[in-house]
């Protein structure tokens, strides 16, 4: 579908430079862009680009259709890290008061979704956004070259014991995303050393760092086999590689074509001063 010049879209901003991504893609392609950041998750960095900018809580849902609905939006993305561990280290009581959720967010969370999982939640959310005209779509649509192509991204390449270990993360990391439990998995020598869950990439890097204090293993981190792309996309950057390398990590590995690759060039200059492989691949070479 082309884009009218003065159409608007809507986007939903957490962390990470995934965001910005979309916000100057979309305005590349003549579209007025309204920001909706996370409070707690955002770092204001699109604050100057945006076409209109507002803040919300997490849980005031209600407020992200008001606000897209008052600006004339008929689309929305939804596009960088929340870190939802954080709403763990509360107790329940301190969790209503911290994010004073709304009543559009009780509905969706305690009525329409059917467990707490990520899919499950963020489907519910834009069911509901459907129902109030406005379309959640494709996060990758306005930074589609980002997307990781299938090949070896740096000069090291894997060594046989490596390529072991990502064929038995890879599997591992597919039935993971299947159940919707986590996209990466730790392997050393045949062996799953950690997987990802509710902690997030970084924190199950540094798990596996600590536990294999000897380094030299690999992270396979992949999409779910049925991923939906409007939301939790796979994503690595210098920050990935920076915190792989301080946990003795030596490859990464990463699926093509399903995986945003966030400041390419510096990211693969970075592996490379570290002496790290980033290979992506898919299904088909696997």
């Amino acid at each position: 579908m082309a884009e009218r010049p003065s159409e608007s879209l809507g986007l939903i901003a957490g962390e990470g430079a995934f965001p910005g991504l979309v916000l100057r893609g979309a305005k590349a392609a003549g579209l007025r862009v309204v920001v909706v950041a996370l409070r707690g998750s955002h770092d204001g960095s699109l604050l100057q680009e945006a076409d209109a900018f507002y803040v919300a809580g997490i849980a005031k849902l209600g407020r992200w259709i008001r606000i897209f609905r008052r600006e004339g939006v008929g689309r929305a993305v939804m596009a960088g890290r929340v870190r939802k561990a954080r709403m763990l280290e509360l107790p329940r009581w301190r969790q209503w008061l911290a994010y004073l959720p709304d009543w559009t967010s009780i509905r969706v969370w305690f009525f329409s979704a059917a467990d707490r999982r990520n899919d499950t939640l963020l489907g519910a959310v834009a069911d509901e956004m459907s129902r109030k005209g406005i379309e959640l779509i494709d996060s990758t649509r306005y930074c589609r070259d980002a997307m990781a192509g299938e090949r070896v991204m740096t000069r090291r390449r894997l060594s046989d014991a490596e390529e072991a270990d990502a064929e038995l993360g890879w599997r591992v990391a597919r039935e993971m995303g299947r159940l919707d439990v986590g996209q990466s998995v730790a392997v050393k020598d045949r062996d799953v050393i950690a997987v990802e869950a509710i902690e997030g990439t970084d924190a199950m890097i540094e798990r596996a760092g600590a536990l294999c204090q000897h380094g030299g293993w690999t992270l396979v981190k992949v999409a779910k086999p049925n991923q939906d792309m409007r939301f939790d996309v796979p994503a690595i950057g210098p920050e990935t590689i920076e915190r792989l390398a301080e946990a003795g990590a030596r490859a990464l590995v990463i699926e093509a074509g399903r995986t945003l690759c966030l400041e390419r060039e510096r990211m693969i200059a970075l592996a490379d001063r570290r002496g790290l492989t980033i290979v992506a691949r898919s299904d088909e070479g696997a």
